[in-house]
């Protein structure tokens, strides 16, 4: 199912909508990390190229993660 989710990123409001899959491995991906999961919704935000969206940016980056774990 996919859900509507809020971050606050550098002090302004956003939304993005992710499967529930998605939002379980940033979950995980974020305590791995020893991280917040604000602090890496953060990390991916400043790194997407102009133009593309949260939400896909969010995906791309959990299948990265996945892919390089093998």
């Amino acid at each position: 199912m996919i859900r509507k989710h809020s971050a606050t990123l550098h002090g302004h409001r956003t939304s993005f909508s992710l499967e529930d899959a998605f939002w379980t491995e940033l979950k995980a991906i974020a305590s791995a990390r020893g991280t917040s999961l604000a602090a890496l919704i953060s990390e991916i935000d400043d790194g997407r190229e102009a133009g593309s969206n949260l939400s896909s940016a969010l995906r791309l980056y959990v299948l990265k993660w996945l892919k390089d774990r093998n």
